[in-house]
């Protein structure tokens, strides 16, 4: 068994954010690579927003920006994200129940900020709860068929204050995000037992090379280039047994736990 990870942000842009940046940790077997999961749990997911009406029977998960906007509503993707945290046991029923699940570490902070200090709310807010226990049953069954295993989904918070401190360090936005990712892909490892492990997410600001990056956050390795190309850009390190794989590439949404990434940050 390895472990894939997709990892994706959202609120980079947005003057206020904050910037959020989620880790899915998925269990599978051998050999197995993150463009394989939408087939392997096709009776359960769907890439594709039109096939999932009202009376659909599987669980639309993909990008965040294909399924959210102020005029689609909250629906899809409250259902890819409480019925994803349901299948591994987790069912918050409120706003900051699901901070609190996803994000432990930001409650400090958030009780400094007016708008999040004293704000709470029911969840769903769209989407059915009946809908969300039905669907995260199915993604249950899908998962043990297919022997796969959806191990934690965490997420890391990064509000104005700290937003701006990270850009004087780091002199831009790009190398802000690229760090506060690949901090929080280092602490996500080292929690992990011992197996190899794959990590896909977006580029960051058009960034094509990482190796630098990676040795900065992963010492003592020595971080081997796999490729660099207009498309993607692979490295690798660790120990046989703690095998690391890391790719950066266009469109990483397109891979499922990328996409569960994104809907969670969001």
């Amino acid at each position: 068994m390895q472990y894939l990870i997709g990892m994706d942000e959202a609120g980079y842009g947005p003057n206020l954010g904050p910037l959020v940046i989620t880790a899915t940790v998925w269990e599978v077997p051998g050999g197995v690579e993150a463009e394989e999961l939408y087939d392997r749990l096709r009776e359960a997911v769907t890439p594709v927003r039109g096939e999932t009406r009202d009376d659909s029977d599987r669980l639309a998960i993909a990008d965040s920006k294909l399924l959210y906007s102020t005029t689609k509503g909250l629906r899809h993707l409250e259902l890819g994200v409480l019925a994803t945290l349901a299948a591994v046991g987790l069912r918050p029923a409120t706003w900051r129940a699901v901070w609190d699940q996803l994000a432990p570490d930001s409650g400090s902070v958030r009780q400094t900020i007016p708008w999040y200090a004293r704000f709470d709310a029911p969840i769903p807010v769209e989407a059915s709860a009946d809908k969300v226990g039905r669907l995260a049953d199915l993604l249950r069954r899908q998962l043990s068929a297919a022997g796969l295993r959806l191990v934690r989904t965490i997420a890391r918070a990064v509000f104005v204050q700290e937003f701006n401190r990270l850009l004087e360090q780091y002199g831009s936005k790009g190398a802000a995000l690229s760090h506060t990712a690949l901090t929080l892909a280092a602490a996500v490892l080292e929690d992990l037992p011992a197996r190899p492990a794959a990590v896909v997410c977006d580029r960051h600001g058009g960034r094509k090379r990482y190796g630098q990056l990676l040795a900065e956050h992963f010492p003592p390795w020595l971080v081997e280039v796999d490729g660099e190309d207009p498309i993607r850009s692979v490295y690798r390190f660790g120990p046989a047994d703690r095998r690391v794989e890391f790719c950066f590439r266009v469109g990483a949404e397109s891979c499922l736990p990328v996409a569960l990434a994104s809907m969670t940050s969001k």
